[in-house]
């Protein structure tokens, strides 16, 4: 699959630039520092749909990744295997107009604005791509698939990371939400410090803000992670055998 720059009508370049610029007005504020020095890396712009062509030329400059077009949410072991395999699973269509706020399965707004600027993080591409590998191991385990992902929510789609100025997100899945980037950094949502552990036992929902945030430190400390990530998997999946 590809992506067709001509297909685009003027109704996806006009959503593409209201989500843009109803983001960028937070961001300053909001998003942590590596995601806004990838946004400029990737050179986005409001009111120009990206072509994927030039986004692959720049990741692949600078860590080596690329965009791979999917139709949508694919089989966990294409997921996994394109990711251990340096390439970002991203479908090409928009959301109309009427669905500015919330869509049940992600766009190219969410797969490419909020997902392709940290991808020009070198740690944390080294992290999605070791998290991938060790997807690919529990592919058909329903269980294990489970609690990857749980850590896979909580930091690469739902992550808070604490900077000099204070509580930033990393997380796409808040980055491509105008409503979960004020709430995400709020008073009223529970925030933790990074752990695995906790991750493991902590379930989620799609449908609804998240009502708990789990906090890094650094990039450096998700890819530090793995180890103990295959550590606690595999004990727990002992634990049922």
């Amino acid at each position: 699959m590809r992506q067709i720059y001509d297909n685009y009508t003027q109704e996806d370049f006009e959503v593409w630039k209201i989500l843009f610029d109803r983001q960028m007005k937070q961001f300053p504020t909001h998003a942590c520092d590596a995601y806004k020095k990838g946004l400029k890396i990737a050179d986005f712009e409001t009111g120009l749909i990206p072509d994927f062509k030039e986004t692959n030329q720049i990741l692949q400059d600078t860590t080596g990744w690329q965009l791979a077009v999917v139709p949508g949410i694919v089989p966990d072991y294409t997921f996994f295997e394109l990711m251990a395999n340096k390439r970002f699973p991203a479908t090409t269509w928009l959301r109309k107009m009427k669905e500015l706020d919330y869509l049940e399965e992600p766009d190219m707004f969410h797969d490419v604005f909020a997902h392709v600027p940290l991808l020009t993080n070198q740690h944390f591409v080294n992290f999605l791509e070791e998290l991938s590998k060790i997807g690919l191991e529990y592919v058909g385990n329903d269980y294990a698939i489970q609690l990857l992902s749980r850590v896979y929510w909580f930091t690469v789609e739902f992550g808070l990371i604490q900077e000099k100025e204070g509580l930033r997100i990393y997380g796409a899945g808040i980055l491509s939400s105008a409503g979960e980037t004020k709430f995400s950094l709020s008073e009223e949502p529970p925030k933790h410090k990074f752990s695995i552990e906790h991750m493991l036992e902590t379930g989620y929902r799609k449908d609804v803000f998240q009502t708990e945030y789990f906090i890094t430190e650094s990039y450096e400390q998700l890819y530090n992670s793995i180890p103990e990530i295959k550590k606690l998997m595999q004990e727990k999946l002992a634990a049922i055998a």
